[in-house]
């Protein structure tokens, strides 16, 4: 075999094949990530729903267990100032009346946007990799995150918010196509539905900046793989595949909607968490519709829905997942990983993928 036709990302990263482990919130994890990593990818952490501390430890016990690069992901959201999700409590409060739940008295613990408290904990790690989600943090923090030595990413969903990203010094941009699983990265002002497929985004990204790209939505093959590097990207981001791991830390549910046909049909939804995301359908979102007007802001729509979570999960907790989902296969994530690199690495050398 020839090899990957190009090296960059492999070489700056410091791994063995050009897959980065996507973090995926409440699904990734150490296991996971040690996993990715034995197989030569580049693990990710999802640090933005962890407390700093939790950052700490989950990186120590990936050092423990395996050597290698790791990449802590966060979230640059902003805040609203004040949230009156009265309007969303009373489109709940069917649902509130059938299982005789209401909302929390307290409401859950926020999703925090990356921080002081944050950083120090990127300081105390020292990560090879820190990727953000939204956009950046401010300046001074996104310094003292250089300042460490990490090399810095951020997810475009278009040429704009790339340059956006290049402009501001980031070391790669992963191109988050319209097919991704989870929140949808979009932080500049922009019809939803201008969002580009991975097919048409990474090209366009790739001619537009001067800085190597990472594809990212519906890979989850060794096709999928040599796709996106023919594309012009120098790497592949990859959730969804991964879901369908042992090591990841889906429910049972979730797990069981991968297997069939329901995994072929998959949302852009506002109703988990107040900004749009891809995942399964469930009754949450074939009631009240997978755009909600009355949903308020990321992150607090999903306050009102805890205790409904809790009584049904099926119906009420989110499940994403990205339009690749039924390529997903039950195996480990080593093996995920190797697989996936050796499929793609006879694809681009000329032959064809195992069938």
């Amino acid at each position: 075999m020839a090899g990957w036709r190009s090296r960059r990302l492999i070489e700056r990263f410091g791994i063995t094949t050009p897959i980065v482990q996507a973090p995926m919130a409440a699904a990734g994890g150490e296991a996971l990530a040690i996993a990715a990593m034995r197989g030569g990818a580049l693990g990710s952490l999802p640090c933005a729903s962890i407390s700093p501390d939790q950052v700490r430890a989950q990186v120590a016990a990936v050092r423990i267990a395996v050597s290698g690069p790791i990449n802590l992901n966060f979230f640059c959201h902003v805040m609203p100032d004040a949230v009156d999700d009265a309007a969303w409590r009373a489109a709940l409060q069917p649902y509130y009346d059938e299982y005789r739940v209401g909302p929390p008295a307290v409401p859950p613990v926020a999703r925090r946007p990356f921080d002081d408290f944050y950083c120090a904990a990127v300081e105390d790690t020292k990560p090879e990799v820190v990727s953000f989600h939204f956009g950046l943090p401010p300046e001074p923090l996104l310094d003292r995150v250089r300042a460490t030595g990490a090399l810095i990413l951020s997810s475009a969903t278009s040429p704009a918010e790339a340059r956006w990203l290049a402009e501001r010094g980031v070391d790669a941009v992963i191109a988050q196509g319209w097919e991704a699983g989870g929140h949808a990265a979009r932080f500049l002002p922009a019809d939803p539905a201008s969002h580009m497929g991975t097919i048409a985004l990474v090209p366009q990204i790739v001619d537009a900046i001067d800085r190597p790209v990472i594809a990212a939505g519906g890979i989850a093959d060794g096709r999928g793989v040599a796709a996106a590097l023919l594309l012009g990207a120098g790497a592949v981001q990859i959730g969804t595949a991964y879901l369908a791991c042992p090591e990841s830390l889906i429910g049972p549910v979730h797990r069981q909607l991968l297997t069939g046909e329901a995994a072929e049909e998959t949302v852009f939804t506002n109703v988990f968490t107040g900004r749009l995301a891809r995942g399964f359908v469930t009754r949450l979102v074939r009631e009240r519709g997978p755009i909600s007007p009355v949903a308020p802001p990321f992150p607090h729509a999903g306050d009102a829905l805890a205790e409904l979570r809790k009584a049904d999960p099926a119906a009420f907790a989110n499940m994403w997942a990205g339009q690749a989902a039924r390529l997903a296969h039950a195996e480990g994530a080593e093996a995920l990983t190797r697989r996936l690199a050796a499929d793609a690495l006879a694809l681009l050398d000329g032959g064809s993928a195992p069938a």
